[in-house]
């Protein structure tokens, strides 16, 4: 077992654990930090208490201290300077004529990094930006590209229930959220009834979601054949949360209805919901697509081609053992040709320096001279 503590660095963001050390540390108080970022200052969210050490994520690092009154003052100091910051950056962003909207900018507690928070429809080259800015407070610049969720949770807004909005108020992480959730529990695929202030589906379809999952396993669905105490029915429409089915009787012609309870049907045949989406247009579906969040990976490879008009190159996979091998085995053919091919070339060279048979060599003519001395 393993002591930690839970310190957060906003008032509604993601909880990070830290070693306490042999402080006394309560619910409540402030403390300074070594994060990756370098030196923060956070209110711990969760007082001491053990763990597995499997559960943590090593390395745990420790907490420096317990924060005193200056450290306090130097961090609403801070928060002060992150206004003024705010407005140099807007100004510059006009001047350089980029297509951006700065969202928060963000002092370490050490002032070693200034954090400008933005959003943008695609990438944006800041380079200038950010030689601009570093020129001006003279220390290291980081800008981060945030979504729109991110952008509502930071700025705040009013939900159409007509309260704040859940994530400015109390989630700490986004959680994953589909049009699926939204046809299950039997909304309307109305982009302005199901979309929260940031564009994108309401956070709160999730916190029901487990419920309707649970209830959709023991009812049966629309269309379905199903067992009475007054007989054979069709199912015409379901009440998940009032656990109520109406289901339809045709007895010589005659059509009547009547409502029961989950537990007194049985289900003979099972039927099929007529999904609401059938009836929509094509621009529709896709208005109804653009509510959900993007993979990352989508939203960089439709980023890069908006920056460069060019195809992108294939990623190169690995080669597999089978392939190593066999590329092997033609690059150790190629040798054997290679040298046979040479041992030709020099069988042919030998052959022309060899006499040809049939002929004998002329012997040198003699001079005159020879030849009279010679008799």
């Amino acid at each position: 077992m393993i002591k930690i503590i839970g310190v957060r660095f906003k008032p509604v963001g993601k909880m990070y654990y830290f070693d306490p050390m042999d402080l006394d540390i309560k619910t409540g108080d402030y403390v300074i930090v070594e994060t990756s970022r370098g030196i923060e200052y956070g209110e711990v969210v969760q007082g001491v208490k053990e763990v597995e050490e499997r559960v943590i994520t090593k390395p745990l690092k420790e907490v420096l201290r317990l924060a005193t009154e200056e450290d306090t003052a130097h961090f609403n100091e801070n928060k002060r300077k992150e206004k003024e910051a705010y407005d140099i950056c807007v100004e510059k962003i006009h001047k350089h004529g980029l297509e951006m909207k700065l969202v928060e900018v963000e002092y370490t507690f050490d002032e070693n990094k200034i954090l400008f928070y933005f959003t943008a429809d695609g990438r944006v080259d800041f380079r200038e930006l950010v030689k601009d800015l570093a020129s001006v407070f003279r220390t290291r610049i980081e800008l981060r590209q945030i979504g729109v969720r991110d952008e509502s949770k930071s700025m705040g807004s009013i939900g159409v229930c007509g309260r704040n909005l859940c994530c400015s108020q109390f989630l700490g992480e986004f959680v994953p959220v589909s049009i699926k959730m939204a046809k299950e529990q039997g909304l309307s695929l109305n982009p302005s009834k199901i979309s929260g202030a940031c564009g994108r589906l309401m956070c709160c379809l999730k916190y029901e979601q487990d419920t309707y999952e649970e209830l959709i396993k023991v009812s049966p669905k629309a269309g379905a054949v199903v067992s009475t105490p007054d007989g054979e029915g069709t199912v015409l429409n379901v009440s998940l949360l009032r656990g109520k089915v109406k289901v339809r009787f045709d007895n010589d012609g005659t059509v009547n209805m009547k409502e029961y309870s989950v537990s007194e049907l049985k289900t003979l045949e099972d039927g099929k919901e007529e999904a609401e989406d059938e009836y929509m247009t094509e621009e529709e579906k896709k208005l109804i697509e653009s509510l959900e969040d993007e993979p990352e990976e989508k939203k960089d490879t439709k980023n890069r081609g908006k920056e460069k008009n060019r195809p992108q190159r294939p990623k190169q996979k690995p080669a597999k053992k089978n392939e190593q091998v066999s590329e092997k085995k033609d690059e150790k053919k190629d040798e054997k040709k290679d040298e046979k091919k040479d041992e030709k070339k020099d069988e042919k060279k030998d052959e022309k320096r060899k006499p040809i048979k049939g002929f004998r060599k002329r012997r040198p003519k003699k001079n005159a001279e020879d030849s009279k001395s010679g008799e």
